[in-house]
């Protein structure tokens, strides 16, 4: 079989391809983004890493509520996964052949961190419009129980939505010029809510089931889809909002998806919503023995062929994501013990071989990362249709 090996630098990983929206060429294009207040200079980049990926606006604007995601989820794989997840799902309503990305412009951090309170009511309204006068109770989620130990308060009503997103997807409007075609907002949403009685005191935790999580994060989407249709840069513009349910603080593995709908234009009434039947599994694990046990001896012959061929390592673990109960991509480390570069060649060329004899079939997504103390080794990667895989090893 023949393997495709090359020396790379740590940048080499993005390899270029002119595969992503066609607008007009491939040739760096520069054209104007229109909105209601302004008129201002865009560039659309020549090259795109992926098809799979969105072609992103230059220059680069940040969202208007950057930061917040990092203080409201609860791992780096939620930040992660909330944030691509989003744009994988975009791409049903907003295709990456039509539409760039833009982080969201339109929901600043004053306007979501409101939204991301409780509401207030009783002597905590009157606190609140005391300090401040113009004070607008806009809290998404439910004001505390108004009875009982500040325990039993957080108990019966936990707090839902942990945090909010926002991307903005343009479209080309003539041969010049691109503006707004699309919004979509991700609503990410508490398995398990966390909190504390009072300062110092150990923390405790509510869970929640996923039927109350779905039904109180579409009431919540309803109300999310009326606001934004009273902005007028955003009255006639195509919404979808996307339900992720966040994992708990211990999860080795991110959350998931639960639900996407798509509000129209000029409507604020959200109809169907459209379940999201997504998981993610961690192998070698009880769990996925139990829920897929013909991936997990799978994993365990592959994970025994590594261990056969190099003693010297400290663990090969792989994450799964399925989708309606059928795996779509495999990511797997492997981190070593190396003394030497031609190992790292040797070791390499070897898993390669095997990566194609246990996951070379069918319409599979596979990344096994080789990790040593000193970084990242080499890469190997393996996408749907492909007859050899994609192989990188760091040159350090």
């Amino acid at each position: 079989m023949k393997k495709t090996l090359c020396l790379v630098s740590m940048v080499g990983i993005l390899m270029l391809s002119a595969c992503g929206p066609n607008f007009g060429g491939e040739e760096e294009q520069e054209m104007v983004q229109k909105t209601q207040k302004s008129k201002e200079k865009a560039i659309i980049p020549k090259y795109n890493i992926s098809d799979s990926y969105y072609k992103m606006v230059l220059p680069f604007k940040a969202g208007k509520a950057r930061g917040l995601t990092t203080e409201r989820l609860n791992t780096r794989l939620d930040i992660d996964e909330f944030e691509t997840g989003m744009m994988r799902l975009a791409q049903d309503s907003f295709p990456t052949d039509d539409y760039l990305f833009q982080e969201g412009q339109y929901l600043d951090e004053d306007t979501v961190t409101s939204w991301l309170a409780r509401k207030k009511t009783g002597s905590d309204l009157e606190k609140e419009q005391k300090k401040d006068k113009d004070f607008k109770n806009l809290g998404l989620n439910p004001p505390l129980s108004g009875s009982g130990s500040k325990d039993k308060q957080n108990k019966e009503s936990p707090i839902y939505l942990a945090h909010m997103l926002e991307h903005n997807y343009l479209v080309r409007k003539d041969k010049d010029t691109i503006e707004l075609g699309g919004v979509v907002i991700g609503l990410a949403l508490n398995s398990v809510y966390y909190y504390r009685e009072d300062v110092g005191e150990p923390q405790k935790e509510v869970m929640i089931s996923d039927k109350k999580l779905k039904q109180e994060g579409e009431k919540i989407a309803q109300e999310v889809a009326k606001r934004v249709r009273n902005k007028d840069s955003l009255k006639n513009i195509p919404l979808t909002i996307i339900l992720y349910k966040q994992a708990p603080k211990s999860s080795i593995v991110p959350g998931n998806f639960i639900a996407k709908t798509d509000v129209k234009a000029g409507t604020s009434e959200i109809g169907d919503w459209d379940n999201i039947n997504e998981e993610y599994v961690f192998f070698p694990s009880d769990e996925g023995k139990e829920k897929h046990q013909d991936d997990w001896e799978l994993f365990k012959r592959f994970k025994n062929k590594v261990d056969s061929y190099f003693p010297n390592y400290t663990g090969v673990v792989g994450t799964a994501l399925y989708h309606d109960d059928q795996m779509k991509t495999m990511k797997i480390d492997i981190p070593m013990q190396f003394y030497g570069k031609s190992e790292v060649i040797a070791f390499t060329q070897f898993l390669t071989g095997e990566v194609m004899d246990y996951y070379g079939k069918g319409e599979l997504n596979v990344e096994i990362n080789i990790k040593s103390s000193e970084g990242q080794e080499a890469v190997i990667l393996k996408k749907p249709g492909d007859k050899e895989p994609t192989v990188h090893i760091y040159d350090k």
